[in-house]
């Protein structure tokens, strides 16, 4: 009976709501723009980011071409990522980017692509250490580094600039990253020039991050796997030289992680 109850009650509570949800709209079709664009800075200045939104697609739609239509279109892509919905949140910022390509806020709309795309990755979990983003489908963070870059390329004196550029690095380290876990896939399955290549791909692509050196240890062992001992001790010489304290490093002994043996700048 407790259950029954309990049942009753959160059933009657979701009636309530959804009526209290459609009077509330009802009440915003009687409104003015004007009115209708208060009770939005009402509602978003409260917090009620659930309402925000609904009442700006109202705005949106009843006023397209209104006195707070670009305000409102700027605002939506706020609301929806304030309530977490990162898809509709991109979707409005392409729409405003496609719309109002010289707006004075245009710059705004770029951030908050990325910025949407920076939660779809996930990344606040990454700072706790409970997943490598860079082992996961990096759709998401591809996006999201292509925006901010976007920002830092057409902005580069807006106030989200400097954010947007601390963003680029670390997505830029991730991006590489992954890289590495594709290159250690290849030495795993003894596609050694798919290694070797991967190794080079970072090298090129992201010459600034950490990942580098680890890049030079895949191309190493990616040369020994394919009995390019030039090539293999050439890449030594530089890991040895970038990173003396690398894991694979004995000295000037590399210790391949999938090979057997070693190679190093001793031998004859």
């Amino acid at each position: 009976m407790r259950a029954i109850s309990l049942s009753a009650l959160a059933l009657a509570a979701v009636m309530l709501a959804g009526c209290a949800s459609s009077q509330s709209q009802e009440q915003d079709k009687e409104l003015t723009e004007q009115q209708l664009y208060q009770n939005i800075q009402r509602s978003l200045d409260n917090g009620r980011y659930s309402a925000a939104v609904t009442q700006l697609e109202t705005l949106d739609n009843r006023y397209p071409f209104g006195e707070y239509a670009q305000q409102a279109q700027l605002e939506l892509i706020y609301g929806y990522y304030q309530v977490g919905n990162w898809e509709a949140s991109r979707a409005a910022a392409s729409r405003f980017i496609r719309l109002h390509p010289d707006h004075p806020q245009v710059d705004y709309a770029y951030y908050m692509r990325g910025m949407a795309a920076w939660e779809s990755g996930r990344f606040s979990l990454e700072s706790l250490d409970l997943i490598d983003i860079s082992k996961r489908d990096l759709g998401a963070t591809r996006d999201a580094y292509v925006d901010f870059g976007e920002v830092v390329r057409r902005f580069p004196d807006s106030a989200y600039a400097p954010d947007a550029r601390q963003r680029i690095i670390f997505l830029r380290n991730v991006l590489a990253r992954h890289e590495l876990q594709i290159g250690d896939f290849y030495l795993r399955k003894q596609a050694y020039l798919a290694a070797v290549n991967r190794g080079r791909w970072v090298l090129e692509h992201y010459p600034q991050t950490p990942a580098t050196r680890d890049a030079l240890a895949v191309m190493v062992e990616g040369y020994m796997g394919l009995d390019m001992e030039k090539e293999a001790r050439q890449a030594l010489a530089e890991l040895i030289h970038n990173d003396p304290d690398n894991a694979r490093l004995n000295g000037n002994t590399f210790n391949p992680r999938y090979l057997g043996g070693s190679l190093s700048l001793e031998d004859n």
